[in-house]
Protein backbone atom coordinates (compact mmCIF):
# COMPACT_ATOMS: atom_id res chain seq x y z
CA UNK A 1 0.00 0.00 0.00
CA UNK A 2 1.71 3.07 -0.67
CA UNK A 3 1.16 6.41 1.58
CA UNK A 4 0.99 9.85 1.30
CA UNK A 5 1.82 12.32 3.50
CA UNK A 6 -1.17 14.93 3.70
CA UNK A 7 -1.04 16.71 7.50
CA UNK A 8 -2.87 19.77 5.68
CA UNK A 9 -6.00 17.14 5.68
CA UNK A 10 -5.63 16.30 9.66
CA UNK A 11 -8.31 19.34 10.54
CA UNK A 12 -10.49 18.13 8.02
CA UNK A 13 -10.44 14.59 10.08
CA UNK A 14 -10.21 15.83 13.38
CA UNK A 15 -11.76 19.16 13.32
CA UNK A 16 -14.99 20.02 15.11
CA UNK A 17 -18.24 19.11 13.09
CA UNK A 18 -20.40 21.57 14.64
CA UNK A 19 -18.96 25.45 14.34
CA UNK A 20 -17.03 25.87 17.47
CA UNK A 21 -18.86 29.87 18.18
CA UNK A 22 -22.35 28.35 18.09
CA UNK A 23 -22.89 29.29 14.30
CA UNK A 24 -24.17 27.25 11.51
CA UNK A 25 -23.14 23.72 11.26
CA UNK A 26 -22.71 23.65 7.81
CA UNK A 27 -19.62 25.37 6.55
CA UNK A 28 -21.44 26.64 3.54
CA UNK A 29 -23.50 28.40 5.70
CA UNK A 30 -20.84 30.27 7.89
CA UNK A 31 -19.31 30.84 4.37
CA UNK A 32 -22.89 31.99 3.28
CA UNK A 33 -23.36 33.89 6.42
CA UNK A 34 -20.16 35.63 6.83
CA UNK A 35 -19.86 39.26 7.37
CA UNK A 36 -16.93 39.77 4.68
CA UNK A 37 -14.95 40.74 6.93
CA UNK A 38 -13.91 36.47 7.01
CA UNK A 39 -14.95 35.86 3.39
CA UNK A 40 -10.81 35.00 2.98
CA UNK A 41 -10.75 32.68 5.84
CA UNK A 42 -13.90 31.04 5.09
CA UNK A 43 -12.06 30.78 1.54
CA UNK A 44 -15.22 32.91 -0.28
CA UNK A 45 -14.20 34.66 -3.32
CA UNK A 46 -17.63 35.83 -4.52
CA UNK A 47 -20.98 36.95 -3.60
CA UNK A 48 -23.91 37.43 -5.06
CA UNK A 49 -27.86 38.19 -3.51
CA UNK A 50 -28.67 34.68 -4.06
CA UNK A 51 -25.23 32.99 -4.08
CA UNK A 52 -21.74 32.02 -2.66
CA UNK A 53 -18.12 31.14 -4.12
CA UNK A 54 -16.00 29.35 -2.13
CA UNK A 55 -12.67 27.87 -2.74
CA UNK A 56 -12.62 24.18 -2.08
CA UNK A 57 -10.50 23.56 0.84
CA UNK A 58 -9.65 20.18 -0.32
CA UNK A 59 -9.64 20.57 -4.34
CA UNK A 60 -9.55 17.71 -7.11
CA UNK A 61 -7.30 20.35 -9.27
CA UNK A 62 -6.41 23.45 -8.99
CA UNK A 63 -9.36 26.00 -9.22
CA UNK A 64 -12.03 23.51 -8.00
CA UNK A 65 -14.87 26.07 -6.50
CA UNK A 66 -17.82 25.23 -5.00
CA UNK A 67 -20.60 27.20 -5.90
CA UNK A 68 -24.14 27.26 -3.91
CA UNK A 69 -27.18 29.42 -3.08
CA UNK A 70 -26.84 31.56 0.22
CA UNK A 71 -29.96 29.74 1.17
CA UNK A 72 -29.41 26.04 2.98
CA UNK A 73 -31.43 24.15 0.56
CA UNK A 74 -30.51 20.72 0.17
CA UNK A 75 -32.70 19.55 -2.84
CA UNK A 76 -32.82 20.85 -6.55
CA UNK A 77 -36.74 21.54 -6.73
CA UNK A 78 -36.32 23.70 -3.26
CA UNK A 79 -34.63 26.53 -5.15
CA UNK A 80 -36.61 29.13 -6.95
CA UNK A 81 -35.84 30.47 -10.44
CA UNK A 82 -34.46 33.72 -9.20
CA UNK A 83 -31.76 31.19 -7.69
CA UNK A 84 -31.33 28.61 -10.56
CA UNK A 85 -30.20 31.63 -13.03
CA UNK A 86 -28.27 33.35 -10.54
CA UNK A 87 -26.36 30.29 -10.12
CA UNK A 88 -25.64 29.35 -13.70
CA UNK A 89 -24.85 33.05 -14.20
CA UNK A 90 -22.11 32.40 -11.37
CA UNK A 91 -20.82 29.02 -12.85
CA UNK A 92 -20.48 30.31 -16.45
CA UNK A 93 -18.77 33.51 -15.19
CA UNK A 94 -16.52 31.67 -12.97
CA UNK A 95 -15.70 29.61 -15.64
CA UNK A 96 -15.10 32.13 -18.20
CA UNK A 97 -12.76 34.07 -15.42
CA UNK A 98 -10.72 30.25 -14.99
CA UNK A 99 -10.56 29.92 -19.14
CA UNK A 100 -8.69 33.45 -19.03
CA UNK A 101 -6.99 33.34 -15.99
CA UNK A 102 -5.16 29.71 -16.14
CA UNK A 103 -5.78 28.58 -19.33
CA UNK A 104 -8.64 25.76 -18.43
CA UNK A 105 -9.14 23.45 -21.60
CA UNK A 106 -12.34 22.36 -20.28
CA UNK A 107 -14.22 21.63 -17.04
CA UNK A 108 -16.05 18.94 -14.82
CA UNK A 109 -19.20 20.37 -13.38
CA UNK A 110 -21.16 18.62 -10.69
CA UNK A 111 -24.01 18.51 -8.00
CA UNK A 112 -23.82 15.36 -5.86
CA UNK A 113 -27.83 15.13 -4.75
CA UNK A 114 -28.18 13.12 -1.05
CA UNK A 115 -25.31 11.17 0.10
CA UNK A 116 -25.77 8.39 -2.14
CA UNK A 117 -25.02 10.19 -4.70
CA UNK A 118 -21.72 10.93 -3.32
CA UNK A 119 -23.20 14.29 -1.33
CA UNK A 120 -20.69 15.08 1.73
CA UNK A 121 -23.06 17.96 2.64
CA UNK A 122 -26.44 16.84 1.44
CA UNK A 123 -28.22 19.10 3.34
CA UNK A 124 -26.74 22.48 1.14
CA UNK A 125 -26.86 22.30 -2.72
CA UNK A 126 -23.69 22.88 -4.49
CA UNK A 127 -21.89 22.63 -7.49
CA UNK A 128 -18.21 21.24 -8.01
CA UNK A 129 -16.47 23.30 -10.61
CA UNK A 130 -13.07 21.73 -11.17
CA UNK A 131 -11.44 22.71 -14.36
CA UNK A 132 -9.50 20.48 -16.74
CA UNK A 133 -6.52 20.84 -18.97
CA UNK A 134 -5.20 18.82 -21.83
CA UNK A 135 -3.11 16.21 -20.00
CA UNK A 136 -3.52 17.32 -16.43
CA UNK A 137 -4.18 13.36 -15.70
CA UNK A 138 -0.16 12.46 -15.68
CA UNK A 139 1.89 9.68 -14.74
CA UNK A 140 1.24 10.23 -10.91
CA UNK A 141 -2.71 9.78 -11.08
CA UNK A 142 -2.12 6.93 -13.39
CA UNK A 143 0.71 4.76 -11.65
CA UNK A 144 1.32 6.23 -8.47
CA UNK A 145 -3.01 6.97 -7.51
CA UNK A 146 -1.71 9.93 -6.58
CA UNK A 147 -3.07 13.80 -7.69
CA UNK A 148 -0.65 16.86 -7.76
CA UNK A 149 -1.94 20.41 -6.80
CA UNK A 150 0.43 22.92 -7.72
CA UNK A 151 -1.32 26.31 -6.65
CA UNK A 152 -1.93 26.97 -2.96
CA UNK A 153 -5.04 28.20 -2.12
CA UNK A 154 -4.14 31.58 -1.16
CA UNK A 155 -2.78 32.06 -4.69
CA UNK A 156 -6.09 31.08 -6.28
CA UNK A 157 -8.25 33.59 -4.17
CA UNK A 158 -5.55 36.95 -4.89
CA UNK A 159 -6.02 35.46 -8.92
CA UNK A 160 -9.62 35.30 -8.94
CA UNK A 161 -9.84 38.18 -6.65
CA UNK A 162 -7.57 40.11 -8.52
CA UNK A 163 -9.76 39.44 -11.73
CA UNK A 164 -12.95 40.40 -9.79
CA UNK A 165 -11.69 43.77 -8.55
CA UNK A 166 -11.71 44.63 -12.67
CA UNK A 167 -14.96 44.42 -12.95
Amino acid sequence: MDHLWAPWRLSYITGPKQAPDGGPACFLCRAATGTGADDRANLVVHRTERSVVVLNRFPYNNGHLLVCPLAHKGRFDELTPEELLDLQLVMRRFMGIIEKRMNADGFNVGLNLGRPAGAGVPGHLHWHVVPRWNGDQNFMAVTGDTRVISQSLDALYDLLAEELAKV
